[in-house]
C-alpha cells in the first residue's frame, strides 16, 4: 500500500505554491541501519509506482533483499498532487506548471526529511523517469553516486516537442474537454491521443515484424483499441496527462537554478558514475540525442539497448530488453 509524504506549502519553480502538497510513494526492501542502501526509481509519463515493479525482484539489480528501493510518483500522475486530486483554487485546469526540478526537489525532501538518507547509491528511471534521473544528478551531485537513465533525455528535443503537440491537440480538441473543466472524461480525446502515441511508442520495425501478436493482440486494430485505447482509458485523467506533458515538454537540466539555461554546463556538473541507455530504435529519444548528452558528462558511458521495441524497450514489455537493462544496472552497482 503506497504511502503519502506531506510536502506542506510547496513552492514550485514557476512561482506558484501548492498548499498541502503531497508526494505518494512506495518502497521495496528495508533501509539499512546506516541508511546506505537506498535507490530512487521515479515513475514515467502517466505511470504509477506499481508500473515500475517489473525491474524490482529477488536476484535482480534492484533486489529488495539488498536495497531499499523508493519509487516516488511524479507530481501530476493522479497519486501525488495532481489536477485531479487538488482542491480549489489550484484544481483541474488551474493546476500550475511543474518542472523536472520541482519533482526532484519534492523527492529530495522525502529522502532526506522523512528517511534521513544522505547518500544514494543509484537513481534510475525510464522515459520521464530518466529525465528525473538526470535531474537528480545535476541537482544533487554530491549525494548521488550513480545514475542510469534509460530511454529518456536530459532535455526535451524539438522533434519530441512536436510529437507532444500532437498528443496535446488530440486531448484538447474533444468538445467534452471544456478547456479542462469537464465533469466526465473526454473519452474521444483520450482515444485520439492514444492513437497519436501508438505510432511513436514502438518502432517501425516492431510493426513490420507484427510484434503486437507476441503481446496477445489478434490484429493491428485490436492492438490499437485493446492496448493503446485501453492504456489511455485506464483511469488516466486528461488534465493530469496535460500537466505531465508540460513537465516533459519543458524538461531541461539547464533550467536548474544556477545554470541559466546552459544544458551543457549542467551536464558537466554531474559527478555520479553515469550509464546512459537509449534504445536503438526509440523514436522519442534516439541514441544520437543521448550520445550528445554523454559527451558532456564526465566519464559517462553510452550503452544502446539493441532491438526493435523502440521506446518501450524500457517498459518491461519483453524479457530480452529487461535482461539487458538489469545486467547493466548490476554492472554499474558493482563499480
Amino acid at each position: 500500500m503506497a504511502t503519502t509524504f506531506d510536502l506542506g506549502d510547496f513552492v514550485l519553480q514557476g512561482g506558484a505554491t501548492l498548499r498541502g502538497a503531497q508526494l505518494t510513494y512506495e518502497t521495496y526492501g528495508d533501509l539499512a541501519a546506516d541508511k546506505s542502501n537506498a535507490i530512487v526509481y521515479p515513475t514515467w509519463y502517466s505511470g504509477r509506482h506499481q508500473d515500475n515493479e517489473w525491474l524490482i525482484g529477488e536476484g535482480m539489480a534492484l533486489d529488495p533483499s539488498r536495497y531499499f528501493i523508493i519509487v516516488p510518483n511524479m507530481l501530476g500522475n493522479g497519486l501525488s498532487s495532481s489536477p485531479s486530486n487538488t482542491p480549489p483554487p489550484y484544481d483541474r485546469a488551474r493546476f500550475p506548471n511543474v518542472t523536472m526540478y520541482d519533482n526532484v526537489e519534492a523527492q529530495h525532501r522525502l529522502v532526506t526529511e522523512h528517511f534521513g538518507i544522505e547518500r544514494i547509491p543509484l537513481v534510475t528511471g525510464w522515459s520521464m523517469g530518466a529525465g528525473q534521473t538526470y535531474q537528480w544528478g545535476v541537482s544533487y551531485p554530491d549525494m548521488v553516486e550513480r545514475i542510469a537513465p534509460f530511454c529518456g533525455s536530459s532535455r526535451c528535443s524539438y522533434h519530441n516537442k512536436v510529437f507532444l503537440e500532437g498528443v496535446k491537440a488530440a486531448l484538447t480538441a474533444d468538445g467534452a474537454f471544456e478547456h479542462g473543466w469537464y465533469t466526465s472524461p473526454p473519452t474521444t480525446g483520450l482515444r485520439a491521443a492514444s492513437r497519436v502515441y501508438a505510432g511513436w511508442g514502438f518502432s517501425q520495425a516492431f510493426y513490420w515484424d507484427r510484434l503486437w501478436e507476441t503481446l496477445g493482440y489478434s490484429s493491428l486494430e485490436d492492438w490499437l483499441v485493446g492496448f493503446w485505447e485501453g492504456f489511455f482509458l485506464d483511469d488516466r485523467d486528461a488534465n493530469n496527462l496535460l500537466t505531465m506533458l508540460w513537465t516533459w515538454q519543458n524538461s531541461d537540466v539547464g533550467a536548474t537554478p544556477g545554470f541559466n539555461g546552459d544544458t551543457k554546463a549542467a551536464l558537466a556538473s554531474i559527478r555520479a558514475r553515469t550509464l546512459v541507455m537509449p534504445a536503438e530504435k526509440d523514436l522519442y529519444f534516439p541514441p544520437e540525442d543521448e550520445a550528445w548528452a554523454v559527451q558532456h558528462i564526465p566519464g559517462a558511458e553510452l550503452r544502446v539497448i539493441p532491438g526493435v521495441w523502440g521506446h518501450f524497450a524500457g517498459h518491461g514489455s519483453n524479457p530480452v530488453d529487461t535482461a539487458f537493462i538489469d545486467a547493466a544496472l548490476k554492472e554499474l552497482l558493482a563499480r
